[in-house]
């Protein structure tokens, strides 16, 4: 885990948490909308203020709730927050000034033992100028106004932030100037660099139990969940390690079809939830074991395909099942006749609240990934070629055989490969999915997206 300080972002909701967030981390990660309580569980990233890395923490907008409700889970994972933290940002609305509810939360704030900084967040106009000076009874000292959509106030906030952490800006060094007495090392390539953190996204229909599994691979009740379809709002990113390996883990809200979306929340969440499989390496897409590859899970798999994105299928609540045996026939073959571009994706079942299945379920991911970063040599697949044209040649166009020259991979990630024929246009899709089919058996390459695309080659001749 990262020794850097921690900032917790609090206050009621829609006082500009998120787009407070968004800036300090130059990121567009939170989902920031007029709509209250989008956020709904914790987010982290990484800042950089005054050349010094810090972690800020977003969360969701305190408010009194009764027990069991959504907004009390909600209210816990702040309050776990701000536990954690080292330095807390209390954040208001100018505009609407102090409210009994700012003066609740922040008591809670001053509990916690930490120091606080007031944020009197929208603070531009008339209006915001009052509100400001409104912020002083919350008893936090002097209170830095800022305007978070703007970046109005950023900078005294970050000197306020280095002087509550006992920091100390870092002068940045001039370009060109080299100190003569520094010695100058070479680089060691012994030591290499860290390996950079595997992207995986947790996927799936509303409700199919995905931050649960997230709370059980992390092994702490990091997301919220509960029996309520649609609890996850926006794409939380979470650091953790497998086997050694970073891993940076995506929780995500259900994708439903889109003509069932009605509300904007869901829609900026299931806009998030994309944008969390185009972003990333590895995608679980979780599957309801009591109502088993619907529909929706085989158009959420076939759009991770589409992304090139390596794919594993995750069936959750297994130990909810009685003929087991049966129902896993069943997937499979579902899985083999509707996702033929992913054939021999890998199938783990698993049970996420139990936590039955979850090495099983990390053992997948990391081998999806490797194979999804797989190259081969050109000579070895200049080799498969001659042999898979010897067994199947390829058809003829216009009366003349097309004659497929060479091959070589171009990318991984996924495996990538274009084969260069003097009528590349004439070869059908059937001959393009057997060379497909095939050089996935030959290499090995289960369950990843192939890509296989044909060039034309000059004829000298022609001319």
């Amino acid at each position: 885990m990262s020794n850097r300080p921690s900032i917790a972002i609090v206050g009621r909701p829609n006082v500009g948490k998120s787009t407070l967030y968004n800036r300090l981390t130059d990121t567009r990660d939170a989902l920031v909308s007029d709509l209250p309580g989008l956020t709904r569980d914790r987010r982290e990233g990484e800042a950089k203020i005054g050349g010094h890395s810090v972690t800020v923490i977003d969360t969701a907008g305190l408010e009194e709730a009764a027990k069991g409700s959504i907004q009390a889970r909600m209210r816990a994972q702040s309050e776990a927050a701000l536990v954690a933290a080292d330095l807390i940002l209390f954040v208001i609305d100018a505009r609407e000034g102090i409210t009994a509810s700012d003066q609740v939360f922040a008591r809670i704030a001053r509990n916690a033992g930490k120091p606080v900084i007031a944020v009197a967040n929208k603070s531009e106009g008339k209006k915001g100028v009052e509100g400001y000076y409104d912020t002083f009874s919350l008893g936090f000292g002097d209170p830095v106004a800022i305007s978070a959509e703007h970046g109005d106030g950023l900078g005294e906030l970050d000197r306020d932030i280095l002087s509550a952490l006992g920091l100390k800006a870092v002068p940045k060094r001039k370009r060109g100037k080299v100190d003569p007495d520094e010695p100058v090392s070479e680089p060691d390539e012994a030591k290499e660099a860290p390996l950079r953190p595997i992207r995986v996204a947790i996927v799936g229909r509303p409700n199919a139990g995905k931050s649960t599994l997230v709370n059980s691979l992390l092994g702490e009740d990091r997301m919220i969940t509960g029996p309520e379809p649609g609890l996850t709002r926006d794409s939380v990113a979470t650091d953790t390690v497998w086997q050694g390996r970073a891993i940076k883990l995506f929780d995500t809200a259900g994708l439903r079809k889109k003509a069932k979306i009605h509300e904007k929340g869901e829609l900026l969440s299931a806009s998030d939830a994309v944008r969390a499989i185009r972003f990333a390496e590895v995608v679980v897409v979780l599957i309801d074991a009591e109502r088993p590859l619907e529909q929706q899970d085989l158009i959420i798999a076939e759009m991770v395909a589409e992304e090139g994105r390596a794919l594993v299928l995750a069936v959750n609540k297994w130990d909810l099942i009685e003929d087991k045996n049966k129902l896993l026939k069943d997937i499979r073959e579902t899985v083999d006749t509707n996702l033929n571009q992913v054939r021999g994706v890998t199938l783990v079942t698993l049970s996420a609240r139990s936590g039955r299945g979850l090495e099983k379920l990390q053992d997948a991911v990391l081998k999806a990934h490797e194979i999804w970063n797989q190259r081969i040599s050109t000579n070895k697949l200049n080799q498969w070629l001659d042999v898979a044209l010897q067994k199947h040649a390829a058809p003829a166009s216009k009366g003349r055989r097309i004659k497929i020259k060479y091959i070589t991979q171009v990318s991984a990630r996924p495996p990538t490969f274009v084969a260069f024929s003097s009528q590349a246009g004439g070869l059908p899709r059937s001959y393009i999915k057997y060379l497909t089919n095939n050089l996935r058996d030959a290499f090995d390459l289960p369950g990843t997206p192939i890509r296989f695309q044909l060039r034309q080659t000059h004829n000298p001749f022609v001319d």
